[in-house]
């Protein structure tokens, strides 16, 4: 969905952009969610047992202490990968900048940052060994992200008509100050219900899939910033419409914005959330869930047009109970929040339901990243089923709101995430293989290979190895 280092500041200092991330929790870890009702029947599930390490661009071809710059090295780690029992690559070809890891028709290609230089070929190099070790390749895009604001650079400042357009437009602090995000932060969003941002995507889509022999195609960041975007106004003149077309709403032209979506702001751990709600905010994350199904349809039909057997797929951060916060609803279009009293969704309109996209993917790809592996390991979690910040509890909910039709992997962070062992790292992909009907999904192959870039200050190879094959 897609840090590098021990913490987020020296994260941020070598990979310098979101791309090398996955989505992270916008909340702490709390606990919640009711214990499983007497009358309701356990999800049966079929293992999937595949094994994907994600690949992400910027640390690893151009990162202090990335190697896949120099092919002799990305050989020698891709044999470490299949002895360690993975099956396949998720490649980002896209990264934050908005700039391609190959040379595009369309884009500026990215060959050469902080004195790395990456190979011309670098995408067909990767699709090519992963073939010889019987890997897949899905090759994925940083969606809605196009520049780094801190060295200037990007797909947003190669077209400086484009960034004017599209950037997105954030509430900046408690006064509620609304901002250029380039302003605020490093990583430029641009808005997604931007007809053009989402056509710039769309030919991406198109280019990437029809120019590489890959298994799939997947979206990373393909959503909002967070709970404080997008309120350009734009945005405002979409939701009018929205309100009008939806909900008869003719009164919606007179609305206060953003003052009758937000009244009020505060600041929580470094991020600006709502502090008072206004009378529209329920159909604000309505209409914000409704645009990005609305470009995951329209993506999906992208690659099946070029490659009708391209699997098609997205990453998203596992905590559905505030995932709203950035826009997306991947759960089945056949799960109702508003009217379901087990999980208790207090956030959502009636009709949200309808927003969710997970049927028009092949895959989809969950940031299980939680130290706590089964309930029962928490006094306060022993009596749950659903809790979102422990593996176990956030897969028992993610399966139950997609309906589990399509093939689900839960992802780790093998780097970021403070597992006191490699026994827990081992542990963790064992219950994910065991669990999900598609498999585990590691975050990053380069948290494997620099000791540097992980907790443990160890290899992890040996780690996956045992969590693959015991």
């Amino acid at each position: 969905m897609k840090f590098s280092t021990k913490n987020i500041l020296s994260v941020l200092l070598v990979c310098m952009m979101v791309s090398c991330s996955k989505d992270k929790p916008s909340a702490p870890p709390e606990v919640g969610g009711p214990s499983k009702p007497d009358d309701e029947k356990p999800i049966e599930t079929k293992p999937g047992g595949n094994v994907l390490a994600w690949v992400d661009a910027h640390s690893n071809v151009f990162g202090t202490y990335g190697k896949f710059s120099d092919k002799a090295e990305i050989v020698k780690i891709l044999d470490k990968l299949k002895d360690a029992g993975v099956t396949g690559l998720v490649i980002d070809v896209k990264p934050s900048t908005g700039h391609t890891m190959y040379p595009s028709a369309i884009r500026k290609d990215l060959t050469t940052r902080d004195g790395k230089t990456r190979p011309t070929d670098y995408v067909e190099f990767l699709i090519a060994e992963a073939k010889k070790r019987q890997m897949k390749s899905y090759l994925s895009i940083v969606t809605f992200v196009e520049g780094d604001a801190h060295k200037q650079v990007g797909f947003v400042y190669d077209n400086p008509a484009y960034k004017e357009k599209n950037e997105s437009f954030v509430v900046a602090n408690e006064q509620g100050d609304i901002r250029r995000i380039s302003t605020v932060q490093n990583a430029v969003f641009v808005n997604p219900a931007q007809p053009e941002a989402q056509e710039r995507a769309l030919d991406l889509v198109k280019e990437i899939t029809g120019k590489f022999q890959l298994d799939g195609l997947i979206l990373d960041y393909c959503r909002y910033n967070d709970i404080n975007a997008d309120f350009s106004d734009y945005s405002k003149e979409k939701f009018i419409e929205f309100l009008k077309t939806k909900f008869n709403d003719n009164a919606a032209a007179n609305m206060d914005f953003p003052k009758d979506i937000v009244s009020s702001w505060k600041s929580n751990n470094g991020q600006i959330v709502p502090n008072v709600t206004g009378k529209y905010y329920k159909q604000w994350l309505y209409f914000r869930a409704s645009v990005i199904q609305g470009f995951v349809k329209k993506a999906r039909a992208a690659v099946k047009s070029v490659k009708p057997n391209a699997e098609f797929g997205a990453y998203v951060g596992a905590w559905y109970g505030s995932y709203y916060n950035v826009g997306v609803n991947w759960a089945s279009k056949n799960y109702d929040p508003f009217q379901d009293y087990n999980l208790r969704m207090d956030w959502a309109y009636p009709g949200y339901g309808e927003t969710g996209y997970f049927e028009e993917l092949d895959l989809l790809m969950t940031g299980n990243y939680f130290t706590q592996i089964m309930l029962s390991e928490n006094p306060a979690t022993a009596g749950m089923k659903y809790h979102w910040w422990s593996m176990e509890g956030s897969l028992n909910g993610i399966e139950y709101i997609t309906k589990n039709t399509r093939p689900i992997y839960g992802s780790m962070d093998i780097g970021n995430i403070n597992y006191k062992s490699k026994e827990e790292i081992s542990r963790g992909i064992k219950y994910m293989l065991g669990r999900t009907s598609g498999g585990v999904m590691l975050f990053d192959v380069v948290h494997m290979y620099v000791p540097q870039y992980n907790y443990l200050k160890q290899e992890l190879f040996d780690a996956v190895k045992a969590g693959v094959k015991n």
